[in-house]
Formats: C-alpha cells, structure tokens, sequence
C-alpha cells in the first residue's frame, strides 16, 4: 500500500488550507508537545491526546513491486489505554527498555496543516527527526519520519485524536522503539 493509500484509509486527504491563527496554534501545539515528550513529562503529554486516539506506527518494507508497508502489522498500534500503559509501565522500576532513561530531542519541521475530515479537524503533515542518547556513552541514535497527524478542536484547545508515524527506515537503526515520536 502507498503512503498517499494509507492516508486515505485513514480518512485524512484533504487539501483546503486554514487561516494563519489555526496555522500558528497547530505550531505552538506541535512545539508544547516536542517539549513535555523532551522534558520527560509523559502524564501532561497524554493531556494532549484525545480520548479516542489512535496511534501508529506501521511497519516499511524494501520491495520493488511493494508500495512500502505492511498493512496488517505495525512497530505500535494502541489507543489511549495502550499509551496510558506505557507511560505508567516507565515509572515502574520495570521499564527497563528504559534504564537508562533516555535523552530525547524531537526536530519537528515542515509543518502543514489542511482542514481535516471531520468539521473539528485539522490534518497536520510535519517531517520529524528524533535524536536519542542514553547513558554515558558517546553513542547516539537518529530516527527520520513523517507524522500524519489528526488534532481535534474542542472548547478551548487542540487534541491529538490520530498520529501515523511514517518512519523512512524499513530497519530500525536504534536499539528499540520504547519512546514516543
């Protein structure tokens, strides 16, 4: 399945653009989020997400008569419950996928923001490039990505309601996928 026939399953293709205010607060959320995944503040992160949420990341392959993804499998597939889990699963003293914790920056670019399917959505494409260390070790770790994101509009701020991480490696180049993107 192509990317472009993956976003159309998922129900996100539309190409009406918004206003410069929606533009500019797509921005701030998708940078407040950076920042709470950074500064290791997961509980607030799942603040931002909608009850609702859907989060994948589906898993790419290197074939040339194969559109690039696996449909029926994926690297992570939960809803809010699953991402809930995870985040209390790392204040446990049994995360060790996680020990030591990891430093994280996530590099979010390319910011574009359509009108999305539903008439409280927005579509939000952003490239991603995510850096991890971990330990005292001078080894560290690159993930490239596209996000394809579906936030909410409800009475007084935004929620994530989908993010499909489209990562641009069919073999991961890091030790795990224990962090979010």
């Amino acid at each position: 399945m192509s990317v472009d026939g993956l976003i159309e399953e998922f129900g996100v293709m539309n190409a009406v653009g918004v206003d410069r205010d929606t533009r500019e607060a797509v921005e701030a959320f998708m940078f407040r989020e950076a920042e709470l995944l950074d500064g290791g503040q997961f509980r607030e992160w799942l603040g931002l997400l909608d009850p609702d949420i859907r989060y994948v990341v589906p898993v790419r392959t290197t074939r040339e008569d194969s559109a690039g993804w696996v449909g029926a499998i994926a690297h992570w597939n939960d809803d809010y419950t699953g991402l809930e889990m995870r985040v209390l699963r790392g204040e446990t003293d049994f995360s060790w996928a996680e020990s030591p914790r990891s430093r994280t920056r996530h590099f979010v670019s390319n910011i574009r923001t359509t009108a999305g399917p539903g008439a409280e959505e927005l579509t939000v494409r952003s490239n991603l490039l995510f850096f991890r260390s971990r330990g005292d070790s001078g080894r560290w770790e690159l993930l490239s990505a596209e996000r394809v994101d579906v936030l909410r509009r409800t009475d007084d701020s935004l929620r994530l309601a989908r993010r499909e991480v489209l990562l641009d490696h069919s073999t991961l180049p890091i030790d795990n996928l224990s962090v979010f993107l």
